[in-house]
């Protein structure tokens, strides 16, 4: 396993994270026993893997309970990154979901604690002094973000520094190369990838679209006539399933894994400090650490950026998986 520092903040992460979502057991991960999350979490910590997030928002909470379980005895091997809902972002509800996090995760301090998304109703000068007291008074050690777009980055650091920037960003979701990896590169600002395996659609598990359970085939890859879509974009169902066949054939060629090739081409990205993989078993948590130790030829780099550009550019520089009407700004 290899490990970065967030910026100046001291705070190290492993290269490949362990994501906790679906520690919830929630619509888009279907159900998940408290066992087997505890038990992944204890082989991620075994195979080096030190960097866990979540959110309170996962699961009402769930999640953080579990892994403040799971990580009974061995907290002293974690980091543990968590997020507040934007409803909570004034100074009195910030104040007691930290406190309520806390308590779910069985720990005296919160590593990294990021704003989920941007509030449109709360201003940031109302949030960033609270944040900058709870680290003040030792409840979290650093703050960060996510989802937040180039205009919202750009407000937030008149006010404070930033330690992080949570963004969804694969092989397959390249809208934050238009600009926004640029800005946090630019201001020291560490990039955590979430979703760096499109929920399972760069492990070749699907081989058609409408494989693809509808919990899962929301997002704007997929036509807003399947069901739980919020978009109203036609997809591009064709475009995606032929560019993971592209890469597909590349990963094969460099007798690589997908799922690994996927991960290893994050870790060569500018400004990426950690990658978040999903690992609902023991035995998905250990093939992802293997990412952390593939080595990419810069042949094997300029065919995966040539397969998947059509797919960047039909997709645009919206980031939000989900909607038209972007929740970035």
């Amino acid at each position: 396993m290899q490990y970065r520092t967030f910026g100046t903040s001291g705070i190290e992460a492993s290269v490949i994270a362990m994501g906790c979502w679906a520690f919830a057991g929630d619509m888009t991960w279907g159900p998940q026993e408290d066992q087997q999350s505890i038990a992944a979490v204890h082989a991620a910590l075994d195979a080096g893997v030190t960097f866990f997030d979540t959110a309170e928002g996962y699961g009402d909470g769930k999640s953080e309970e579990v892994l403040g379980r799971a990580l009974e005895g061995r907290r002293d091997r974690a980091v543990i990154a968590t997020k507040v809902s934007a409803e909570h972002l004034r100074p009195s509800d910030l104040r007691a979901s930290c406190e309520a996090s806390l308590r779910r995760l069985r720990t005296d301090v919160i590593d990294l604690y990021q704003i989920h998304w941007p509030s449109r109703t709360i201003p940031l000068e109302e949030t960033v002094p609270t944040l900058q007291a709870l680290r003040d008074e030792g409840k979290i050690r650093a703050f960060g973000v996510s989802n937040f777009g180039g205009g919202d980055l750009a407000d937030l650091l008149r006010l404070t520094p930033c330690t992080s920037n949570q963004l969804p960003y694969s092989l397959l979701w390249r809208a934050i190369e238009f600009g926004i990896r640029d800005a946090c590169v630019a201001n020291d600002i560490g990039i955590i990838v979430y979703s760096p395996l499109e929920q399972g659609l760069l492990t070749g598990k699907y081989a058609s679209p409408d494989e693809v359970p509808a919990g899962r085939a929301r997002t704007r890859f997929f036509s807003s006539d399947r069901p739980l879509t919020r978009h109203g974009e036609s997809g591009h169902e064709e475009e995606t399933f032929a560019t993971i066949g592209r890469i597909r054939a590349i990963a094969d060629g460099a007798g690589i894994p997908m799922a690994d090739l996927a991960l290893a081409w994050l870790l060569r990205q500018p400004g990426v400090t950690t990658v978040l993989a999903g690992s609902r078993s023991p035995e998905q948590i250990v093939q992802n650490a293997r990412a952390a130790s593939v080595e990419l030829t810069d042949d094997v780099l300029a065919s995966l950026d040539a397969a998947t550009q059509p797919l960047k550019e039909a997709l645009g520089p919206n980031p939000d998986h989900y909607q038209s009407d972007s929740r970035y700004r």
